[in-house]
């Protein structure tokens, strides 16, 4: 029984962290509404999640050349600790999801890992919010 409610925890989770996230103009505010979020990268109409990739991209040109060669993530999770970011790019239909952590003494280098392969769960969770948010 434990397994449901986790399932729908992590559910809830996700389509808080695909929503529209309020505020996104203050000062710092688009960092704070990124921070430990799963947010969906769609570029028409541009989703937040899609932005951030932008404004990565932009302050960490080794982000931009990966995703110039791969092509665009569905998802992107965005996390950070001290001097440091960490990203995941979540390729859905590869099955696939790339780590990325910048390195503290270079703050536009960024250190890749991967690609490691996604879940049957995971795929089926993200699958379906994507197919959700994409009939918004």
């Amino acid at each position: 029984m434990k397994a449901p409610r986790i399932a729908c925890l992590a559910a809830c989770l996700l389509a808080a962290a695909c929503s529209p996230a309020g505020n996104t103009w203050l000062p710092g505010s688009r960092d704070a509404a990124a921070q430990d979020q799963i947010m969906l990268v769609r570029k028409e109409p541009p989703s937040f999640g899609f932005r951030r990739l932008a404004i990565q991209a932009v302050a960490y040109p080794d982000l931009q050349v990966f995703v110039s060669q791969k092509g665009l993530p569905n998802f992107l999770a965005e996390t950070g600790t001290g001097n440091r970011r960490y990203f995941i790019l979540y390729y859905l239909a590869a099955r696939e999801a790339f780590a990325c952590r910048t390195q503290p003494e270079s703050r536009r280098a960024v250190e890749f890992a991967g690609p490691y392969p996604i879940t049957d769960r995971e795929f089926r969770l993200l699958d379906a919010f994507r197919r959700d948010l994409g009939r918004r």
